[in-house]
């Protein structure tokens, strides 16, 4: 399995990113893939992960609202639309995937992650 995230960049406070993970030895017929953040000097957290499978999307409260996560299986990728972004979101994005479709956002239930891409919100 590989995963390659693209789509970060600088943004001004109100704007919008679209990240894309483009994957390689993932079905989506029963995985979940979900987007994670790290921020300098905190913790890894979940963002929001999608089960294509079983046709649910999940999302941390912070995001409810704003950010969008969505699948394409005929590209073999897997979407991140953010909105209405805020320096608080600055944080490298990670693209991941659980083979065990656990439909959860915790970090150790991911098998593959990506390498990552950079969002960075200015205020």
């Amino acid at each position: 399995v590989q995963l390659v995230e693209s789509g970060g960049g600088l943004v001004q406070a109100g704007g919008s990113l679209r990240l894309s993970c483009v994957t390689t030895g993932v079905t989506f017929d029963d995985e979940s893939i979900g987007w994670f953040r790290q921020a300098p000097g905190k913790e890894r957290e979940g963002v929001a992960c999608i089960s294509p499978s079983y046709g649910g999307t999940y999302y941390e409260d912070s995001v409810k609202g704003r950010f969008t996560i969505s699948s394409d299986k005929g590209k073999n990728t897997v979407y991140l639309q953010m909105d209405s972004l805020t320096p608080e979101d600055t944080a490298i994005y990670y693209c991941a995937v659980d083979l065990g479709d656990s439909r959860e956002l915790v970090a150790h239930e991911y098998d593959y992650w990506g390498q990552g891409t950079q969002v960075t919100v200015s205020s």
